[in-house]
């Protein structure tokens, strides 16, 4: 296993850890298993858009600091780095609630990339914290946005993370509860 940083400065690596993980929307070459320390998965964000309105939000993911994050990386070709990042930022930034950052990602055979990632802003007023399981449950129960409901977004990115082989305890508890 190598543990030396990779540095391909011709390719965009993009780390997906929610709905990019089953619907990037972008072109890539490869596609691998990869995690991200020091950041965990969190349904910690008020949707205003995606899964929900301002005035009756949803609950959508978001990286928050703490913990180990398994998702998905995604090499983009050098040629479509540029575009790939402009439709990014017109999908992640629409209330500016995520941070964009370059993070060094562990592939699944060792190798460490720089991965472009979206992290939770945790002064936003979208950021949601910890809430009660109950309170999560409703949230994304009542969470519809231009996307579609929040209930089949939980459910495909947990569909998704046991595909690969992950359990996430939160999703997990949140998709029985909405069968």
């Amino acid at each position: 296993m190598s543990v030396e940083m990779q540095d391909d400065a011709t390719d965009l690596w993009v780390f997906g850890y929610g709905s990019l993980m089953w619907r990037p929307g972008f072109p890539f070459v490869e596609q691998r298993h990869a995690h991200l320390h020091g950041y965990h998965r969190s349904l910690c964000v008020f949707s205003h858009v995606h899964r929900g309105s301002p005035e009756k939000p949803g609950l959508v993911l978001g990286l928050d600091r703490g913990g180990r994050c398994h998702g998905v990386a995604f090499r983009v070709a050098k040629e479509e780095a540029e575009s790939t990042v402009h439709y990014l930022r017109e999908r992640e930034q629409v209330t500016s609630v995520y941070l964009e950052r370059h993070l060094p990602l562990r592939l699944d055979d060792g190798h460490i990339v720089r991965a472009l990632a979206y992290i939770v802003d945790r002064a936003h007023p979208q950021y949601a914290g910890r809430l009660s399981f109950d309170e999560i449950v409703r949230l994304v129960r009542n969470g519809k946005g231009i996307s579609g409901i929040n209930p089949d977004y939980v459910r495909s990115t947990h569909e998704h993370l046991v595909g690969m082989g992950v359990v996430d305890p939160l999703l997990q508890r949140v998709t029985q509860v909405m069968d």
